[in-house]
């Protein structure tokens, strides 16, 4: 007969089968192990909530569950961080001229910012997360009380600046 590791009492033979612990509550807080939970999603109605143990581990990386509502795997990639990106170009003659480089009436002036939409900031960062959520230009239109078109807009818009 099989018995319990931290007090010793008789095990159920049914209880035995998969625990080697009793059910008293001491025994319960000390052997009782948590599950990992993991949602996945699978459409945009639900997520399928899975048990976190090797295999569903392995099912992930290999890319078995791919949120339909996006065209990546996984959330959407953002922008490399400053230290990785492409230096900028120096115009010409300013690396070989020594007094253009430091003087500042002939410092090169940055590239104009493109125009902002006509959206405020707040709608753009609002727009920008419901996209993260895989929702449609017209349910994130409908969030935000525009038109289809320029909840398409907003989130053309902040990928052309690299915000996505």
């Amino acid at each position: 007969m099989a018995r319990c590791i931290t007090c010793g009492t008789e095990l159920h033979p049914e209880r035995a089968q998969k625990y080697d612990y009793c059910m008293a509550p001491e025994c319960q807080e000390k052997n009782a192990k948590g599950l990992t939970m993991v949602a996945v999603g699978m459409n945009k109605a639900a997520d399928e909530l899975m048990i976190l143990d090797d295999r569903t581990r392995e099912d992930l990386a290999s890319g078995k569950y791919r949120d339909q509502r996006r065209q990546s795997f996984g959330t959407s990639a953002s922008a490399p961080p400053p230290s990785q990106r492409a230096p900028r170009a120096e115009p010409a003659g300013s690396a070989a001229h020594p007094d253009r480089a430091t003087h500042p009436a002939r410092r090169s002036r940055p590239a104009p910012r493109p125009k902002p939409g006509p959206w405020t900031g707040k709608q753009e960062r609002l727009a920008l997360l419901y996209n993260e959520q895989g929702l449609r230009p017209d349910e994130i239109a409908d969030k935000l009380g525009v038109s289809r078109y320029l909840a398409s807009q907003i989130i053309l818009a902040a990928k052309n600046r690299g915000k996505i």
